[in-house]
């Protein structure tokens, strides 16, 4: 298969091409999150069977898509979008509140996003892994997306006077691994905590590393 098919154009069923391929499109994806986030899994599931759960044809998902490994890609892209949308609308409306507060409002708002499906927790963090060079690349690119975004928040901080001025590249890259381990293994069950004992462990890490340092001890 070297390209999509080409889907028909024109109106049907007072929806036109553009609508009908969209919820086409949303319909995979929706099956796409039960099978490959739940059971059987990315590389267990087939096109056929996505097709069936999605209630649509293969034809129909040659129209939208070329492979499974698409799918899983817009999937990934999608969760981590549903995330990030999460994050930003709790920044802005905690905007003015002191560092503490928006740090923890940032990362409730995140960890509730993406721990309220274990789904999406499979996803971000399993069935993407290994999968190809090609979304190994997405998916370092998105884990720098949020690196930015965590740096744009000490960027904040720092002209607050509320953290230390330097380069947070590194300690945001490092707490990234961090949250992203964390959450894998609360969402596992193999975490003996609830989620906010969680997102209070990862706000303290936070507050840690942007927080000035304090005086030196004298001699």
């Amino acid at each position: 298969m070297t390209g999509r098919l080409r889907a028909p154009t024109g109106r049907y069923g007072g929806k036109s091409a553009a609508q009908r391929q969209d919820e086409r499109r949303r319909r995979f994806l929706d099956a796409a999150l039960q099978l490959f986030g739940d059971t059987p899994g990315y590389r267990a599931t087939t096109v056929a069977a996505l097709s069936e759960a999605a209630g649509l044809s293969t034809r129909q998902f040659y129209e939208e898509f070329r492979t499974l490994e698409d799918v899983l890609a817009a999937l990934h892209l999608q969760v981590n979008d549903w995330a990030e949308a999460a994050v930003r609308t709790a920044a802005a409306r905690t905007r003015d509140l002191p560092l503490p507060d928006r740090a923890a409002a940032i990362f409730r708002a995140y960890a509730g996003n993406v721990t309220a499906d274990p789904r999406r927790v499979r996803i971000t963090f399993v069935e993407i892994i290994g999968v190809s060079p090609r979304l190994e690349e997405q998916r370092l690119a998105r884990r720098a997306r949020w690196v930015d975004l965590i740096r744009a928040e000490a960027h904040t901080a720092v002209l607050r006077g509320e953290a230390a001025h330097r380069d947070y590249r590194l300690a945001a890259t490092a707490f990234i691994g961090g949250v992203n381990g964390l959450l894998h293994d609360y969402s596992a069950g193999w975490v003996d905590a609830t989620l906010d004992e969680v997102v209070d462990e990862l706000v303290g890490q936070l507050l840690a590393v942007l927080r000035p340092p304090g005086p030196r001890p004298a001699g």
